[in-house]
């Protein structure tokens, strides 16, 4: 599949259809996304709107129960990424 390069597809910058929750409750971009020339701006795009920070919270709350940040960290950065969902 190829995508005219002066129009956007109908997909751009959608979160749910460029980096979907796969099953085992990890986002990944889908095999129909690789071809297309937009993959890397759309990608961009979709995490710099407000459902780009709920990805975010996704990766602090893995760490998290990883083990790989500690309570207050978390908290901080929940904090930051709440305060950016409320201004953005």
């Amino acid at each position: 599949m190829t995508v005219n390069q002066k129009k956007f597809p109908p997909c751009y910058g959608d979160l749910e259809a460029v980096f979907p929750m796969g099953p085992e409750g990890l986002r990944q971009s889908p095999e129909s996304c690789m071809p297309c020339c937009y993959k890397t701006a759309c990608l961009r795009k979709a995490m710099a709107d407000r459902s780009g920070i709920t990805v975010r919270e996704e990766i602090v709350d893995r760490a998290y129960a990883s083990g790989m940040l500690g309570f207050f960290e978390r908290w901080s950065r929940k904090k930051a990424l709440s305060a950016k969902k409320q201004t953005g």
